[in-house]
């Protein structure tokens, strides 16, 4: 969404709105006013990259001409996204991004309906999910790949265990701050994962993890800073002191130690694993689906393996 110009920030403060700034507000798309209400960094970066696909596919330049899209164009750029080989689950997300966008517009009386509405989205291929899960085996190995003492060595380790045992997405992982690593409830110590939508949940500490945490805290010497960053890049490019690891800087994480292993997985294959493992040893469900901050159940029954474990076919149970 290059191409549509968005207000710059007014400067925060005590500062009050000047007459200028506040007729420019009211003259704020509402297109764009719709994008800077997404408060998930992640979900502004999604949703920027599917309706500026869009734009681009239908030669969209200024706000106003959102207002004469028909469900034939929607229709037309979804056939596109299938032409390209994109997934059904990507096309669904696309699709879901441009609708979000019109059901604003629709609140905001700037259209009269929502074009993409009745477009069909494609079958979800496989209600299992195509994200592979570790083996017991396997995740233990990747655990323990960090092998040496030094810095980098104890907090990848700490970073490791805290995804494989705690189920994190990348950005709840570099959100966490020290504080967020010492919270008790009820004499337990827990996490608190700022969640999508920036909802809070609380997560027992795993008591490896602790250890691991601690040591690291240690060796970094931040332990003291309790509403800075805790994990950090060991050096950085900019800079900014105390400054979080970012989602990238995990993703290369992983990409190194299980290209070690014989084979390269990316970071949500870790929440894949420890929601499979933690269901396959008897986790209930629904305290599974907290636990992972799913708002809709049926997301987390994709991680539920059991249903299709070979051993347990009818196959095994015939006698003859």
């Amino acid at each position: 969404m290059s191409s549509i110009h968005f207000p710059t920030e007014i400067p925060s403060g005590d500062r009050r709105l000047t007459a200028g700034e506040f007729h420019r507000l009211g003259d704020v798309p509402p297109e764009a006013e719709w994008f800077d209400n997404i408060s998930s960094p992640a979900t502004r970066r999604a949703y920027r990259n599917a309706v500026g696909d869009f734009m681009a596919f239908t030669g969209i330049v200024r706000p106003e001409e959102f207002r004469i899209v028909t469900r034939a164009h929607a229709i037309k750029w979804r056939d596109e996204l299938v032409k390209r080989g994109l997934a059904g689950s990507s096309i669904r997300h696309r699709l879901a991004a441009l609708s979000s966008l019109f059901e604003y517009l629709c609140e905001r009386n700037a259209v009269t309906h929502n074009p993409v509405k009745g477009v069909k989205r494609p079958k979800v291929e496989n209600a299992e999910g195509k994200t592979p899960a570790l083996g017991d085996h396997q995740a233990a190995t990747l655990l323990a790949a960090p092998a040496d003492d030094s810095l980098k060595g104890k907090r990848d380790r700490a970073i490791l265990s805290t995804l494989l045992f705690h189920a994190l997405r990348r950005e709840e992982l570099c959100r966490l701050t020290v504080r967020d690593a010492r919270q008790q409830r009820r004499g337990v110590p827990h996490l608190v994962v700022t969640g999508k939508g920036n909802k809070l949940r609380y997560i027992p500490l795993h008591a490896g993890t602790a250890g691991l945490i601690h040591d690291y805290l240690e060796a970094a010497g931040h332990g003291g800073d309790e509403k800075g960053p805790l994990f950090r890049p060991l050096r950085s490019r900019t800079g900014a002191q105390g400054a979080a690891i970012t989602p990238d800087g995990v993703y290369k994480l992983l990409q190194h130690y299980s290209a070690l292993l014989g084979f390269r997985i990316g970071v949500h294959a870790l929440r894949t694993t420890a929601a499979t493992n933690a269901l396959d040893h008897g986790a209930d469900i629904a305290k599974v689906q907290e636990w992972l901050g799913h708002a809709n159940i049926a997301t987390t029954r994709i991680y539920d393996r059991r249903r299709t474990r070979p051993e347990d076919s009818p196959t095994f149970k015939v006698r003859y």
